[in-house]
């Protein structure tokens, strides 16, 4: 059985630049049991692994209604600052996106 991945389960994946000290993933979900696998997947651990965080400072919204799920964790860097390489963080959902799920 091929592998499954949240971005097959997905309309979209993306990361938003969330200011200065924020990044936020945003994952909408095709269907309510991609929701239901992605909500059973994804946690605070999880994220803290994919973008080396600490978890404590992950935050999950889980917004059944809608099928979405987002998370928001602080940047490495402030925005802008001289260590910053990625002012947009436009490329940050790739990891989520790869993340092998259970299937629906």
């Amino acid at each position: 059985m091929p592998e499954v991945t949240l971005a097959d389960l997905a309309h979209e994946v993306r990361a938003k630049n969330a200011g200065p000290f924020w990044v936020t993933l945003e994952v909408f979900l095709r269907d309510a049991g991609g929701y239901r696998t992605a909500v059973s997947t994804v946690d605070e651990g999880v994220i803290a692994r994919l973008y080396h965080v600490e978890a404590g400072t992950v935050r999950l919204f889980r917004i059944p209604a809608l099928n979405v799920v987002k998370i928001s964790f602080p940047r490495p860097e402030g925005q802008g600052s001289l260590r910053d390489r990625d002012v947009h963080r436009g490329q940050h959902h790739v990891p989520l996106a790869g993340l092998r799920v259970g299937h629906p």
